[in-house]
């Protein structure tokens, strides 16, 4: 992963064979960004994503592998207990123009990805929602 800072915000390169969620958090990390808005796109070999189900509160999951275009990584970063919490979305396209998408659990780059992280000045948290089974955004941070 590369990047370069400007202002508050970060462009951001993945590189063949590195992971979007492991790279966002370590940059997220690094950079003590508390609250940001995330966009890209990109190549992958792989890609898992998951639906929720709000009748059993749970992720179904599934995993693709092959040659896709990131045509829309769109999330945001806040926190949750004080750690970085990603909550993305992606959809992707195979080389049919076929494009599935959901929330991204995990995607590996085969070429590069480009990202965007806008930071936003303030912080926001997470809590567990038992009636939902999600942790929601918290504004009492």
């Amino acid at each position: 992963m590369e990047y370069r800072k400007f202002n508050e915000n970060y462009v951001v390169r993945l590189n063949k064979g590195e992971e979007v969620i492991t790279c966002l958090k370590e940059l997220c990390e690094k950079e003590d960004i508390k609250l940001a808005e995330i966009t890209g796109l990109g190549a992958s070999e792989l890609v898992e994503i998951g639906v929720f189900n709000v009748k059993t509160k749970e992720y179904n999951t599934k995993t693709f592998e092959g040659m896709f275009e990131i045509t829309s990584l769109v999330g945001n970063v806040t926190r949750k207990d004080k750690d970085v919490y990603l909550h993305i979305h992606i959809n992707f396209g195979d080389e049919d123009g076929i494009v599935k998408g959901g929330h991204l659990v995990q995607a590996r780059i085969s070429a590069t990805s480009e990202i965007i992280v806008r930071k936003i000045d303030g912080e926001v948290g997470r809590k567990l929602s038992n009636e939902i089974g999600l942790n929601l955004l918290e504004f009492n941070v």
